[in-house]
């Protein structure tokens, strides 16, 4: 009992001495930059008729968020970076520590709640508690893949209408707002945030970079290395931004093909991941005391635990056949 009691106490001293290295030197850094900022407002001698006039601060400020206090665990091992990335892209206004808390939290009530319902088997339990609490993240990740389809789609249009602008002597500057103001969504909107971080004093090669962040794909990074060369260079890019325009709809051609042929061997593959479920199901209706031995029974259990791990590598396998990368 003793040791118990002292390994508790020591925790807990480990836990408040790691959470003050870890926190005390950031305040620090963000009160000498508030101080800074503060500073700069008075000098400018407009802070008050700013907030009297209701004027927006130029100063970007987030919401801590219902799970703040998960940001800083997570931020440590790179997750909740990622995560949000991939909330950018989708172009949603969640916050990443929000939705990881979410899925802990459903994780937590599937777990309890299977144990409610009789389910022993802690790895089953397991298993189905993560998949459940996987669907906000597969939801946000769906929204991305359309979204950079469409934007995938619609881009060798925004080249044409960028390599015009160029050709009729614009400057890259009008180049871009003729995207943002010409443009379809989703490309529309993001060359749009472009012209918003110029106009508010940003270099291009860091706005154009930006955009490539939030849009992970080649033939953007390819139309962004050409305009930061022509920028350093002076270089005519009108030649390669056409054969760029070019290349991306003959690709684009090729995977449209390519679907159109393999689409019965897809549609296959997909009534072969829905069979097991469809018939464990039909079953479950008709004879649910055969079906109630995989969840009360500690050898059903694991049957029930394997079937649900091949399901989801089966389903891993033939996506990942189904949908090659050009």
């Amino acid at each position: 009992m003793f040791a118990i009691v002292a390994f508790i106490i020591f925790s807990v001293a480990l836990f408040v001495a790691g959470y003050y290295v870890w926190t005390v030197p950031e305040q620090q850094e963000s009160a000498v930059i508030a101080a800074r900022l503060r500073e700069l407002r008075t000098r400018s001698g407009g802070g008050a008729a700013r907030k009297s006039s209701g004027a927006r601060d130029l100063v970007r400020r987030e919401e801590a968020g219902a799970f703040a206090f998960l940001g800083e665990w997570l931020s440590l091992s790179g997750s909740l970076r990622r995560v949000q990335e991939m909330i950018d892209q989708a172009d949603l206004k969640y916050r990443a520590v929000d939705v990881i808390g979410v899925t802990v939290l459903l994780a937590v009530g599937t777990f309890f709640f299977l144990g409610l319902l009789g389910l022993q088997m802690m790895i089953l339990r397991l298993v189905i508690s993560l998949l459940v609490a996987s669907v906000p993240l597969f939801l946000i990740m769906k929204v991305r893949g359309r979204r950079l389809g469409r934007f995938e789609t619609l881009f060798p249009d925004a080249i044409d209408l960028f390599n015009r602008s160029m050709k009729a002597g614009h400057t890259i500057h009008s180049g871009l707002e003729t995207i943002a103001t010409e443009a379809l969504e989703p490309v529309k909107s993001e060359f749009k945030k472009v012209i918003e971080e110029l106009s508010l004093g940003s270099q291009i090669d860091a706005a154009l970079l930006n955009l490539g962040k939030r849009i992970p794909m080649i033939d953007l990074k390819f139309f962004i290395t050409g305009l930061i060369l022509q920028r350093q260079t002076g270089a005519n890019m009108t030649e390669v931004l056409d054969n760029l325009s070019l290349l991306v709809r003959e690709r684009l051609n090729m995977v449209a093909r390519m679907r159109a042929h393999t689409s019965q061997q897809r549609l296959s593959a997909g009534l072969l991941c829905a069979l097991p479920i469809g018939l464990g199901t039909v079953f479950w209706i008709l004879r649910p005391e055969m079906m109630n031995l995989l969840i009360t029974d500690e050898t059903g259990n694991w049957f029930f635990t394997a079937g649900i791990v091949s399901e989801i590598v089966g389903i891993l396998v033939i996506r990942k056949m189904a949908n090659p990368r050009f």
